[in-house]
């Protein structure tokens, strides 16, 4: 059963997203417990925007 407009992703159709990487150890480790998760989100998404400055020297 779908849900009100939202559809399933099979296989290669994810393949047409971005993801941002946000380290395991930020969610699982206890010392980062107190953190939010929008600082965790936020963290993933300035981690992507200095690879891209790195990428682009």
């Amino acid at each position: 059963m779908k849900g009100p407009g939202f559809d399933y992703f099979y296989g290669g159709e994810s393949e047409q997203f971005s993801f941002y990487r946000i380290p395991r150890q930020l969610i699982v480790g206890l010392e980062f417990k107190h953190v939010s998760t929008d600082t965790k989100l936020l963290y993933g998404l300035m981690l992507d925007r200095m690879g891209l400055s790195a990428r682009n020297g």
